[in-house]
């Protein structure tokens, strides 16, 4: 189940990257972010799962700091 929805997750962050890179539209770049950091929290979660903790605990680390950038890219734009 957790494979399916990274793979997913990473389906859509490749989609926002790409339509930004070709269109030169970056708008649209918040909710990659997001979704990016989506992705990580489910990589950390299958990590805690595989016992290996640390880099369980550094993949939501680095959902947390995404998740406060995208937060901030909504509310600047």
């Amino acid at each position: 189940m957790l494979k399916i929805l990274r793979y997913t997750l990473s389906v859509v962050v490749i989609l926002f990257a790409s339509y930004g890179l070709i269109t030169k539209n970056f708008e649209l770049q918040p909710y990659m972010i997001f979704f990016l950091g989506l992705m990580m929290l489910i990589m950390g979660l299958d990590e805690f799962r595989k016992k290996r903790t640390a880099y369980g605990w550094l993949f939501v680390v680095v959902f947390l700091f995404s998740l406060f950038v995208a937060i901030q890219g909504f509310l600047l734009n």
